[in-house]
């Protein structure tokens, strides 16, 4: 499987951020996790890329997908 670039924008009291991640980490698919509660740039960051202020937001190859959308990241992943 070839190397894939994500990105979990979450927040610490977010229920489908840590679904999210527990999912990603079960399927052994490494990621970057910015918290954009505490993170202003990344939140604007986010905010650019999606168009959205709710997380998650995950960013796969440049590929946005909004909350946990299971079938849209085994897609993008090849799962």
């Amino acid at each position: 499987m070839a190397d894939n670039n994500v990105i979990v924008y979450s927040t610490n009291t977010c229920p489908w951020c840590v679904k999210v991640k527990d999912y990603l980490t079960s399927n052994n698919i490494s990621f970057t996790e910015y918290n954009v509660q505490q993170d202003t740039e990344r939140a604007i960051e986010m905010i650019e890329k999606s168009g959205q202020r709710g997380v998650p937001v995950v960013d796969i190859n440049d590929n946005i997908v909004i909350g946990f959308d299971k079938a849209t990241i085994d897609d993008l992943l090849g799962l």
